[in-house]
Protein backbone atom coordinates (compact mmCIF):
# COMPACT_ATOMS: atom_id res chain seq x y z
CA UNK A 1 0.00 0.00 0.00
CA UNK A 2 1.52 3.30 -1.12
CA UNK A 3 -1.54 5.58 -1.14
CA UNK A 4 -4.36 5.27 1.38
CA UNK A 5 -7.44 7.48 1.13
CA UNK A 6 -8.93 8.38 4.51
CA UNK A 7 -12.61 9.27 4.64
CA UNK A 8 -15.30 9.35 7.28
CA UNK A 9 -18.94 8.49 7.76
CA UNK A 10 -19.46 12.25 8.14
CA UNK A 11 -17.92 15.31 9.74
CA UNK A 12 -16.40 15.44 13.22
CA UNK A 13 -15.73 11.70 13.39
CA UNK A 14 -11.99 11.98 14.08
CA UNK A 15 -10.45 11.74 10.60
CA UNK A 16 -7.59 14.12 11.30
CA UNK A 17 -6.58 12.45 14.57
CA UNK A 18 -6.81 9.03 12.93
CA UNK A 19 -4.68 10.32 10.06
CA UNK A 20 -2.12 11.55 12.58
CA UNK A 21 -2.16 8.15 14.31
CA UNK A 22 -1.65 6.40 10.97
CA UNK A 23 1.28 8.66 10.20
CA UNK A 24 2.82 8.20 13.65
CA UNK A 25 2.50 4.40 13.52
CA UNK A 26 4.00 4.24 10.05
CA UNK A 27 6.88 6.48 11.11
CA UNK A 28 7.48 4.27 14.16
CA UNK A 29 7.70 1.31 11.77
CA UNK A 30 10.41 3.10 9.82
CA UNK A 31 8.31 4.25 6.88
CA UNK A 32 8.44 7.68 5.26
CA UNK A 33 5.02 9.36 5.26
CA UNK A 34 3.29 12.21 3.45
CA UNK A 35 -0.14 13.62 4.25
CA UNK A 36 -2.15 15.30 1.51
CA UNK A 37 -5.19 17.46 2.30
CA UNK A 38 -6.88 18.25 -1.02
CA UNK A 39 -9.26 20.89 0.32
CA UNK A 40 -9.14 22.62 3.69
CA UNK A 41 -12.32 24.49 4.55
CA UNK A 42 -13.29 26.75 7.42
CA UNK A 43 -9.75 27.95 8.12
CA UNK A 44 -8.50 31.47 7.42
CA UNK A 45 -5.24 32.16 5.57
CA UNK A 46 -2.28 31.72 7.89
CA UNK A 47 -4.20 29.63 10.42
CA UNK A 48 -3.10 26.04 11.05
CA UNK A 49 -5.26 23.47 9.32
CA UNK A 50 -5.53 19.70 9.42
CA UNK A 51 -2.10 19.13 7.90
CA UNK A 52 -0.49 21.24 10.61
CA UNK A 53 -2.35 19.25 13.27
CA UNK A 54 -1.19 15.94 11.81
CA UNK A 55 2.42 17.13 11.72
CA UNK A 56 2.18 18.53 15.26
CA UNK A 57 1.09 15.14 16.58
CA UNK A 58 2.97 12.78 14.27
CA UNK A 59 6.16 14.83 13.93
CA UNK A 60 7.88 17.18 11.53
CA UNK A 61 9.38 14.22 9.66
CA UNK A 62 5.93 13.77 8.11
CA UNK A 63 5.61 15.68 4.83
CA UNK A 64 2.44 17.77 4.63
CA UNK A 65 0.74 19.32 1.64
CA UNK A 66 -2.52 21.24 1.22
CA UNK A 67 -3.82 21.91 -2.29
CA UNK A 68 -6.61 24.40 -1.67
CA UNK A 69 -8.08 26.42 1.18
CA UNK A 70 -11.54 27.95 1.37
CA UNK A 71 -12.61 30.20 4.28
CA UNK A 72 -16.14 29.00 5.01
CA UNK A 73 -16.78 25.68 6.84
CA UNK A 74 -18.74 24.10 4.00
CA UNK A 75 -18.39 21.30 1.49
CA UNK A 76 -15.33 22.08 -0.68
CA UNK A 77 -17.34 22.63 -3.87
CA UNK A 78 -19.76 25.01 -2.16
CA UNK A 79 -17.00 26.80 -0.26
CA UNK A 80 -14.99 27.33 -3.45
CA UNK A 81 -17.99 28.70 -5.35
CA UNK A 82 -18.96 31.09 -2.55
CA UNK A 83 -15.40 32.37 -2.29
CA UNK A 84 -15.12 32.85 -6.04
CA UNK A 85 -12.16 30.47 -6.14
CA UNK A 86 -11.35 27.57 -8.41
CA UNK A 87 -12.22 24.21 -6.89
CA UNK A 88 -9.71 21.42 -6.50
CA UNK A 89 -10.51 18.57 -8.89
CA UNK A 90 -9.75 14.83 -8.76
CA UNK A 91 -7.05 14.78 -11.48
CA UNK A 92 -5.11 17.51 -9.63
CA UNK A 93 -5.42 15.60 -6.35
CA UNK A 94 -4.41 12.29 -7.91
CA UNK A 95 -1.42 13.92 -9.60
CA UNK A 96 -0.23 15.38 -6.27
CA UNK A 97 -0.67 12.05 -4.46
CA UNK A 98 1.21 10.17 -7.18
CA UNK A 99 4.04 12.70 -7.02
CA UNK A 100 4.33 12.29 -3.24
CA UNK A 101 4.23 8.50 -3.62
CA UNK A 102 7.41 8.65 -5.68
CA UNK A 103 9.39 9.74 -2.64
CA UNK A 104 7.40 8.33 0.31
CA UNK A 105 6.50 4.84 1.49
CA UNK A 106 2.98 5.92 2.46
CA UNK A 107 0.78 8.79 1.28
CA UNK A 108 -2.35 9.52 3.31
CA UNK A 109 -5.03 11.48 1.44
CA UNK A 110 -7.43 12.95 3.99
CA UNK A 111 -10.80 13.96 2.62
CA UNK A 112 -13.26 16.57 3.88
CA UNK A 113 -16.42 15.23 5.51
CA UNK A 114 -17.72 12.00 4.02
CA UNK A 115 -16.95 10.05 0.87
CA UNK A 116 -19.47 11.74 -1.43
CA UNK A 117 -19.04 15.37 -0.37
CA UNK A 118 -18.75 17.41 -3.56
CA UNK A 119 -15.40 18.83 -4.55
CA UNK A 120 -16.61 20.90 -7.50
CA UNK A 121 -19.65 22.04 -9.45
CA UNK A 122 -19.62 18.87 -11.53
CA UNK A 123 -20.19 16.65 -8.50
CA UNK A 124 -16.75 15.06 -8.27
CA UNK A 125 -15.98 13.45 -4.92
CA UNK A 126 -13.21 11.77 -2.97
CA UNK A 127 -14.42 8.49 -4.45
CA UNK A 128 -13.31 9.75 -7.86
CA UNK A 129 -9.87 10.49 -6.42
CA UNK A 130 -9.60 6.96 -5.04
CA UNK A 131 -10.65 5.57 -8.41
CA UNK A 132 -7.99 7.56 -10.28
CA UNK A 133 -5.33 6.38 -7.83
CA UNK A 134 -6.65 2.80 -7.66
CA UNK A 135 -6.18 3.28 -3.90
CA UNK A 136 -7.92 1.57 -0.99
CA UNK A 137 -10.12 3.64 1.30
CA UNK A 138 -9.96 3.61 5.09
CA UNK A 139 -13.25 4.50 6.76
CA UNK A 140 -13.28 6.44 10.03
CA UNK A 141 -16.51 5.87 11.93
CA UNK A 142 -18.19 7.01 15.12
CA UNK A 143 -18.45 4.58 18.00
CA UNK A 144 -22.09 4.97 19.01
CA UNK A 145 -25.70 4.62 17.98
CA UNK A 146 -26.32 5.35 14.29
CA UNK A 147 -22.85 4.46 13.08
CA UNK A 148 -23.88 1.11 11.57
CA UNK A 149 -26.18 2.82 9.06
CA UNK A 150 -23.69 5.45 7.92
CA UNK A 151 -20.92 2.86 7.77
CA UNK A 152 -23.04 0.50 5.66
CA UNK A 153 -24.08 3.32 3.31
CA UNK A 154 -20.48 4.42 2.77
CA UNK A 155 -19.32 0.85 2.23
CA UNK A 156 -22.12 0.30 -0.29
CA UNK A 157 -21.07 3.44 -2.16
CA UNK A 158 -17.48 2.17 -2.27
CA UNK A 159 -18.52 -1.23 -3.63
CA UNK A 160 -20.79 0.37 -6.24
CA UNK A 161 -17.75 2.24 -7.57
CA UNK A 162 -15.45 -0.77 -7.51
CA UNK A 163 -13.39 0.65 -4.64
CA UNK A 164 -11.89 -1.39 -1.83
CA UNK A 165 -12.61 -0.56 1.79
CA UNK A 166 -9.37 -1.28 3.64
CA UNK A 167 -11.20 -1.37 6.95
CA UNK A 168 -12.80 0.71 9.67
CA UNK A 169 -11.17 2.70 12.47
CA UNK A 170 -13.27 4.11 15.29
CA UNK A 171 -12.31 7.76 15.50
CA UNK A 172 -13.06 8.35 19.19
CA UNK A 173 -13.44 5.50 21.69
CA UNK A 174 -14.58 6.67 25.16
CA UNK A 175 -13.24 5.45 28.46
CA UNK A 176 -16.73 4.29 29.47
CA UNK A 177 -18.46 2.99 26.32
CA UNK A 178 -22.20 2.41 26.41
CA UNK A 179 -24.02 -0.73 25.30
CA UNK A 180 -24.44 0.38 21.67
CA UNK A 181 -20.74 1.18 21.38
CA UNK A 182 -19.72 -2.19 22.79
CA UNK A 183 -22.09 -4.05 20.47
CA UNK A 184 -20.86 -2.01 17.49
CA UNK A 185 -17.39 -3.51 17.85
CA UNK A 186 -18.77 -6.79 16.53
CA UNK A 187 -21.30 -5.23 14.15
CA UNK A 188 -19.14 -2.63 12.38
CA UNK A 189 -17.13 -5.16 10.33
CA UNK A 190 -20.39 -6.69 9.09
CA UNK A 191 -21.80 -3.29 8.15
CA UNK A 192 -18.60 -2.33 6.34
CA UNK A 193 -17.82 -5.70 4.81
CA UNK A 194 -14.28 -4.99 5.98
CA UNK A 195 -12.28 -5.53 9.16
CA UNK A 196 -12.18 -3.32 12.22
CA UNK A 197 -8.63 -1.98 12.20
CA UNK A 198 -8.42 0.27 15.22
CA UNK A 199 -9.97 2.44 17.89
CA UNK A 200 -8.42 5.78 18.78
CA UNK A 201 -9.11 6.84 22.38
CA UNK A 202 -11.31 9.85 22.99
CA UNK A 203 -9.16 12.90 23.62
CA UNK A 204 -6.06 11.42 21.95
CA UNK A 205 -5.47 14.68 20.14
CA UNK A 206 -4.93 16.41 23.49
CA UNK A 207 -1.99 14.20 24.39
CA UNK A 208 1.50 15.73 24.29
CA UNK A 209 2.94 14.96 20.84
CA UNK A 210 5.61 12.61 22.17
CA UNK A 211 2.99 10.67 24.11
CA UNK A 212 0.74 10.55 21.05
CA UNK A 213 3.54 9.11 18.88
CA UNK A 214 4.45 6.52 21.47
CA UNK A 215 0.86 5.38 21.96
CA UNK A 216 -0.41 5.50 18.36
CA UNK A 217 0.70 1.99 17.27
CA UNK A 218 -1.35 0.48 20.10
CA UNK A 219 -4.52 2.02 18.61
CA UNK A 220 -4.12 0.48 15.14
CA UNK A 221 -4.03 -3.05 13.77
CA UNK A 222 -0.91 -4.62 12.20
CA UNK A 223 -2.30 -3.87 8.73
CA UNK A 224 -1.83 -0.20 9.65
CA UNK A 225 1.63 -0.61 11.21
CA UNK A 226 0.21 -1.05 14.70
CA UNK A 227 -0.24 -3.70 17.38
CA UNK A 228 -3.96 -3.34 18.18
CA UNK A 229 -5.90 -6.61 18.35
CA UNK A 230 -9.52 -6.35 17.22
CA UNK A 231 -10.59 -9.72 18.66
CA UNK A 232 -9.03 -9.02 22.05
CA UNK A 233 -10.44 -5.48 22.18
CA UNK A 234 -13.93 -6.69 21.28
CA UNK A 235 -13.82 -9.51 23.83
CA UNK A 236 -12.69 -7.11 26.55
CA UNK A 237 -15.75 -4.90 25.98
CA UNK A 238 -18.50 -7.53 25.92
Amino acid sequence: MTVLVVTGTGTEVGKTIVTAALAAAARAAGRSVAVLKPAQTGVAPGEPGDVAEVRRLAGDAVTGEELARFPEPLAPGTAAARAGLAPVRPPEIAKAAARLAESHDLVLVEGAGGLLVRLDEEGATLADVAHLLAAPVLLVAQAGLGTLNTTALTAEALRARGLRCEGVVIGSWPAAPDLAMRCNLADLPESAGAPLLGAVPEGAGSLPPEGFRTAAPAWLAPELSGTWDAAGFTAAHR
